[in-house]
């Protein structure tokens, strides 16, 4: 009786470890699928990527459009990758999604804000208040250069090459100063003389300096107008228009000159005074 015992039992752990080894075996195997699909999926995500891009240059479709749909594109093949794992895994779709469903409240709320971008993403390639290589300052306080519009925020590169990633919901709400949509811009000067200077002079030698200089345009036409009768000078005030590209440059070559010529023509910039009586 004790043999018939002895024996059923080694019979039981036998099986018990033949399937832990059969399920061990299977786990293993699923594991390496899923590794598997994940590099290779990845492969051919970043090679679609390519081909989309190549096909959108040939085709000379809009950069800030671009951009978008490859930032669209590219979520949705991870989306339809990490199923394929989950499903490889042999974990069930449906399970996954009444677990979504029973949490749905809370799921919506922590993409209200990713929604909302992306709706804001949709607004900026609707009405294109900016595009691709503009450079923008938003009310909410980010500027620079835009590098890429993609569906949740659009990536900008700042003049000292920052990156910032600003929120699509929040671009599409606020005010935008766009510096680079229109052609030309206007740079202006407060230029302050000492009282008693002769203003047909300075008047003269600003216009020598501005015909010196190819970058300013002459249409609309440069002005140099009697500012302000200040405290303690005469402010002139100066302005051109640039090519936009232009304005920066033109910006610092003009103080630059302006400092030169006027020391070299003896006009004088004044300090500020304060005169005390005494009683």
């Amino acid at each position: 009786m004790m043999v018939l015992l002895e024996a059923s039992m080694s019979d039981q752990i036998t099986q018990a470890v033949g399937k832990l080894l059969d399920s061990s075996v299977d786990i293993g195997l699923r594991l390496l699928g899923a590794i598997a699909i994940y590099l290779i999926g990845k492969y051919i995500i970043k090679w679609l990527n390519k081909l989309f891009e190549k096909l959108m240059i040939r085709r000379k479709m809009d950069p800030t459009v671009t951009s978008f749909l490859k930032s669209l594109i590219n979520i949705l093949l991870y989306l339809v990758l990490a199923l394929s794992i989950i499903g490889q895994l042999g974990i069930k779709l449906t399970g996954i999604a009444a677990l979504i469903a029973s949490a749905g409240m809370a799921v919506g709320m922590a993409l209200s804000g990713n929604l909302s971008n992306f709706a804001g993403g949709l607004l900026i390639l609707v009405f294109r208040p900016f595009k691709v290589g503009d450079y923008i300052e938003s009310s909410a306080g980010a500027s620079g250069t835009v590098k890429e519009i993609q569906i949740f925020h659009t990536i900008l590169v700042t003049p000292d090459n920052k990156t910032i990633y600003a929120p699509n919901g929040n671009l599409s709400n606020g005010v935008i100063t766009n510096y680079s949509m229109k052609d030309l811009r206007r740079v202006e000067w407060d230029i302050a003389v000492e009282y008693g200077t002769d203003f047909t002079k300075v008047e003269q030698v600003v216009k020598n300096i501005i015909a010196q200089n190819p970058m300013i345009v002459q249409t609309p036409e440069p002005s140099i107008l009697l500012g302000e009768l200040a405290d303690s000078s005469v402010n002139i005030k100066i302005r051109v228009w640039v090519k936009t590209d232009d304005y920066w440059a033109v910006n610092f070559q003009m103080n630059k000159d302006i400092y030169e010529t006027f020391n070299k023509e003896g006009i004088e910039f004044p300090f500020p005074q304060l005169t005390v009586h005494q009683g």
